[in-house]
C-alpha cells in the first residue's frame, strides 16, 4: 500500500510525471497518515462522516483524502473534546489523511443563505446584520444549534484545527458571493489576505506536523487573482487552494481556474475548493489541479442520481424498474457486485434508508475510479 510509505512522515509533494500537452501532472502528496495519489477526488464528510457511509469503509472505496468541516465540529461536539479523544483521526476512526477548512465557508452561508447559488451569482439577499458581524479581528456569529455567540478569528480557527489534528489545514478567509460590488470585493480581498497571514503566523508557532494551504481569492477578476498569487506565494504555505466565487457557469470557472494556476508554483500541490462534478474536473485537470473536493457525488446519490461513465442515471425512473443488471457492469463497488438496478429502484421507491447508502457507495467509488483513469491518461500522454 502507498499509505505505508508515509507512515509518520512529514508533509511533502512529489511530481511523478509532468504532461507535455498541458499543466496536468501525476504526483503524490505524502502526509503523516498516508499518501494521496494526484490528481484525486476528496470526499466531503462535514461532521466527520460521509453521509450514509461508515468510516471503516473508506479504504475499500479508495478515499485517500477526506474533507471535514471545522465550523460544524466546533459547534458539535467541540474541538476540545475531539482533542481529548486523541484528535480527529482517532475520534472518527479514520487512518488515512484528513483536510479541514477554516469554518469561513459556513459563516458565509449564515449571511447569504444558499452558498452554492450565491457563488454562481444566482441572487440572494444578505440576512439581518445580527446574524453575523465581520471586523478586522474576525467574525462573530451564532451557533445554528442553540444561538450561542461564537467568535472566529484567524487565530481561533487555526487553534481549532490544531485540536482536530488534520493533515492539511486552511487559513481563515471571507467568502463572498458573485454579485457583490467592486468596492466590497476589494475590501474583503485585502482583509482576507491579512487574515491568511495571521493564520499562517499562528500555524508556524507550532506546526504539529500539519500542512497549511493558502486560499487564492479575487472572484472572477483575473488581475486580483494574480495579485493574490503574488502575495501568497511569497509566504511559507505548503500548498494552494483556489477559493471564492469561481463564476456563474463552466466557462467562467475554466477562465478563472486557468488564469489562477498560471501564476502558482508548480512544485506545490493545488486544490480546487468545492468543485467535484465530472465535467468541471475534466476541464480543470489540464490547468494543473491536483485535488478536488465536493459533496456533489454523495448528495445526488441520496436523491437517486447515479454517476456512470455514460453520464448520470436517475434510478427512480420507471425504465429501471425491471433492469436486472448492475448500475455499471465494470464497477467493483459492493452495490454493483451484489444488487441490480431494479432492486435499487425498488429501495428508493419504498424510501428505504439503504437506498441512499448503496447509491453513495457507488458514486464515491465511481469518482475514485474516474480519478485513477485520469491519472492513467496523463501518464499515457493523452491529457
Amino acid at each position: 500500500m502507498l499509505s505505508d510509505v508515509a507512515n509518520k512522515a512529514d508533509f511533502r509533494f512529489e511530481i511523478l510525471y509532468q504532461s507535455k500537452r498541458s499543466r496536468a501532472r501525476v504526483g503524490r502528496i505524502i502526509t503523516p497518515h498516508g499518501v494521496i495519489e494526484t490528481p484525486n477526488f476528496v470526499a466531503v464528510g462535514t461532521n466527520g462522516s460521509l453521509k450514509t457511509l461508515h468510516n471503516h469503509d473508506h479504504e475499500e472505496l479508495d478515499i485517500q483524502l477526506m474533507f471535514c468541516n471545522t465550523y460544524h465540529l466546533m459547534v458539535q461536539p467541540g474541538t476540545q473534546l475531539i482533542k481529548e479523544s486523541g484528535g480527529l483521526h482517532t475520534f472518527i476512526q479514520r487512518q488515512q489523511p484528513i483536510i479541514t477548512d477554516s469554518g469561513g465557508f459556513q459563516v458565509f452561508s449564515l449571511a447569504y443563505g444558499n452558498v452554492a447559488k450565491e457563488l454562481k451569482g444566482q441572487g440572494g439577499k444578505k440576512h439581518p446584520p445580527s446574524k453575523m458581524k465581520v471586523t478586522e479581528e474576525g467574525v462573530v456569529f451564532r451557533s445554528y444549534r442553540d444561538g450561542t455567540k461564537i467568535f472566529l478569528s484567524p487565530e481561533t480557527s487555526v487553534q481549532a484545527q490544531k485540536d482536530l489534528g488534520a493533515d492539511i489545514i486552511i487559513p481563515l478567509d471571507e467568502l463572498l458571493p458573485f454579485h457583490v460590488d467592486e468596492a466590497t470585493l476589494k475590501a474583503s480581498f485585502a482583509r482576507t489576505h491579512r487574515w491568511e497571514l495571521r493564520s499562517l503566523a499562528e500555524h508556524l508557532k507550532a506546526r504539529q506536523n500539519q500542512a497549511m494551504f493558502a486560499v487564492i481569492h479575487g472572484g472572477t477578476d483575473l488581475a486580483l487573482r494574480q495579485q493574490s498569487c503574488q502575495l501568497l506565494t511569497k509566504e511559507a504555505f505548503d500548498g494552494f487552494a483556489i477559493g471564492g466565487s469561481l463564476g456563474r457557469d463552466h466557462q467562467e470557472l475554466h477562465d478563472t481556474v486557468g488564469g489562477t494556476t498560471s501564476h502558482l508554483p508548480t512544485e506545490k500541490p493545488i486544490h480546487l475548493l468545492g468543485i467535484g462534478d465530472v465535467t468541471s474536473i475534466n476541464h480543470c485537470i489540464p490547468f494543473g489541479i491536483d485535488t478536488f473536493d465536493s459533496s456533489y457525488p454523495s448528495k445526488v446519490a441520496r436523491h437517486g442520481m447515479i454517476l456512470t461513465a455514460k453520464g448520470p442515471l436517475k434510478i427512480t425512473r420507471t425504465e429501471h424498474a425491471r433492469e436486472r443488471i448492475p448500475l455499471e457492469h465494470d464497477c467493483p463497488c459492493p452495490t454493483c457486485k451484489h444488487y441490480t438496478r431494479a432492486y435499487l429502484h425498488h429501495l428508493f421507491k419504498a424510501k428505504e434508508p439503504s437506498a441512499a447508502s448503496l447509491a453513495t457507495w457507488h458514486n464515491i467509488r465511481f469518482m475514485t475510479r474516474w480519478m485513477s483513469k485520469i491519472r492513467t491518461e496523463i501518464l499515457c500522454g493523452l491529457l
